[in-house]
């Protein structure tokens, strides 16, 4: 399982602070997100891209359960970020927001680069999707994506489905989740809000636009700040206005990276 994570907007914070305190913001970042993907959940740390950080599990050290800590780290690294949040602010820092992208496959891993400089890392189709994954979050306005080998690596964990998606360069859609929380520590609120969200995403797919809609309302009701449900209420009002083409499976497609 690969995970990288990137700060949005880090363009415009950087613009906003002095070179010495970006330097130690971004050190107390990445600081932070290394110790809980090493120490913690004992992660290989690949490398840091800017101020986006990438790593994986199960390898060099085999892990039969790479995907849960994965997940696991992932959460972890959301609730660290809100605790820095607090930290920045009382400084006069910005805070930071991350958007966290998993996913598990087939991947080369090993020394590669060039004969100049090499290093420990993977590669393949599987990786990339794992990045493709992490600029999505954005998107739906939430902080952790992941795949469907993933998802179905996870037994016992509460997912929300978000999309089925085509990425740029794929022909096959594939489904990308949100995950939550294992199952036993779920709440009945949160049972029962992925009940009435999987049944507007069956009825949108269904095209079944009325019975969507009124369910997506019901769950903004409740979740007014949900950028997913609106994001859904808004493909719903451009769909009407525009039908789909008979050949129309649901799913989305992206042409950027």
């Amino acid at each position: 399982t690969v995970l990288f994570a990137d700060v949005r907007g880090f363009t415009s914070i950087s613009e906003k602070l002095r070179p010495k305190d970006l330097a130690d913001l971004i050190n107390e970042y990445l600081s932070a997100m290394s110790q809980v993907i090493r120490d913690e959940y004992h992660g290989t740390l690949d490398k840091y891209i800017g101020d986006a950080v990438m790593a994986f599990w199960g390898a060099p050290v085999v892990d039969v359960h790479h995907a849960e800590n994965a997940v696991l780290c992932a959460l972890k690294m959301q609730q660290v970020a809100d605790r820095l949040n607090q930290e920045f602010l009382n400084k006069g820092w910005p805070e930071l927001r991350i958007g966290i992208g998993l996913n598990s496959g087939q991947m080369r891993v090993g020394d590669m680069g060039s004969n100049i400089r090499r290093a420990y890392t993977v590669m393949g189709d599987e990786v990339n999707l794992g990045s493709r994954l992490e600029g999505l979050t954005k998107i739906y306005g939430v902080g952790i994506l992941i795949g469907e080998n993933t998802r179905n690596l996870l037994p016992g964990w509460l997912c929300r489905e978000v999309d089925s998606v085509r990425v740029k360069g794929k022909n096959t859609p594939i489904a990308i989740f949100e995950p939550l929380s294992p199952e036993d520590d779920a709440s009945d609120e949160l049972v029962q809000e992925l009940l009435h969200w999987q049944q507007a995403l069956t009825a949108y797919r269904a095209q079944q636009w009325s019975l969507a809609q009124t369910l997506l309302t019901n769950l903004l009701i409740t979740h007014p700040s949900s950028v997913l449900y609106a994001l859904y209420q808004n493909r719903i009002i451009k769909l009407l206005n525009n039908l789909p083409a008979s050949d129309w499976d649901g799913a989305t497609n992206f042409e950027f990276k």
